[in-house]
């Protein structure tokens, strides 16, 4: 097994969303190396269907990749927040809509080559729509697509975030 042990870790930047740090580690042949790590909290995101039989997207514009971006609802974990009242908090906060049930599908890393965040992803069905209660940093439009509406926009490359992908292709493929 091929395991990096950490000698020194330095936190360069904490942040209100992530943190930097930079660990120095000894490789399993004895010579030392640097990894950059971004910490960064846990989130839940949500397929969530509608009566209808289509899925609930977010449109937003996402600074990092300086473009609007289709995604399902998400967002990050309070402090000693569950991940499945996260997942209840961010649909209703970001669609409007409240859910009866909501199950846990899949959990997992965003990109660990780099960053310990964690995606716990649920789906979400027997929805009533309330009213939206968005972040006041939040400019969000909020669509429904149906399985062929959704299968091209990733054939078009409309949908480039990883844990929308992930989460269309679960519910064009899965039972939900």
């Amino acid at each position: 097994m091929n395991t990096e042990i950490t000698v020194k870790s330095e936190k360069i930047f904490e942040g209100k969303i992530i943190n930097l740090r930079v660990d120095t580690v000894e490789l399993e042949n004895q010579k030392y190396t640097k990894r950059e790590i971004v910490e960064h909290k846990s989130a839940a995101a949500i397929v969530a269907v509608t009566e209808k039989g289509e899925m609930l997207l977010v449109k937003q514009y996402r600074k990092a990749v300086e473009d609007f971006l289709y995604e399902i609802p998400a967002g990050i974990l309070n402090i000693a927040e569950e991940p499945i009242e996260c997942a209840f908090r961010e649909l209703k906060e970001e669609t409007g809509y409240e859910a009866k049930n909501i199950h846990q599908i899949y959990e997992f890393y965003t990109s660990p080559g780099f960053t310990n965040e964690k995606v716990y992803l649920f789906k979400a069905k027997d929805l009533t729509f309330t009213s939206t209660n968005f972040d006041e940093d939040e400019c969000i439009e909020t669509i429904s697509v149906s399985k062929e509406e959704a299968k091209k926009m990733i054939e078009t490359g409309r949908i480039t975030d990883s844990k929308t992908l992930i989460g269309m292709l679960h519910w064009m493929n899965f039972e939900i």
